[in-house]
């Protein structure tokens, strides 16, 4: 069954967190979930599910952040400890955009990544990436990233506080 095209308000949400990566190195975008999901390093970090952003965050911490007003954990059964969705009353401006970024961020080196499942014949090996999968490499000194980066921050409509342009 095909998947269902995605709202301009989720792909916009995408932009943002695609633009508050721009910073890492090792960044891969594919479905999981459900979600559109951000790997950074081979481990999941950050997603984009409707208008909510999923999040990873140190597993220790899943139930003083689960009692945060606009978060939610991914599982109700309690077997994702350190996923949660963020909706959108809770990362609303800037500040808040920024500490689940950041939170996220933080925790990722300490994540564990799942292991690589072995393809079985070398012709599939060869490609870097499934279809629905985007490798973003540095972005170093590519100009039109470079050019966009030095500007300052655009303003998204995903923030309460900004004003929509």
């Amino acid at each position: 069954m095909p998947a269902k095209p995605l709202s301009d308000e989720t792909l916009h949400l995408i932009d943002a967190v695609r633009n508050a990566l721009q910073g890492c190195s090792d960044v891969q975008e594919k479905r999981m979930f459900g979600c559109h999901v951000f790997m950074v390093n081979g481990k999941l970090c950050l997603g984009v599910e409707g208008d909510e952003v999923l999040v990873r965050l140190l597993p220790a911490t899943h139930a003083e952040v689960a009692e945060t007003p606009g978060v939610r954990p991914l599982s109700s059964r309690g077997l994702m400890d350190g996923y949660f969705y963020i909706s959108p009353t809770a990362y609303a401006t800037r500040e808040q955009w920024q500490h689940w970024i950041d939170a996220a961020l933080t925790y990722n080196p300490l994540a564990k990544a799942s292991p690589k499942k072995v393809r079985k014949t070398s012709a599939t090996a060869a490609q870097p990436t499934s279809p629905g999968q985007r490798t973003v490499k540095a972005r170093g000194n590519d100009a039109a990233h470079h050019s966009s980066a030095a500007a300052p921050a655009r303003k998204h409509s995903v923030f309460d506080d900004d004003d929509v342009l």
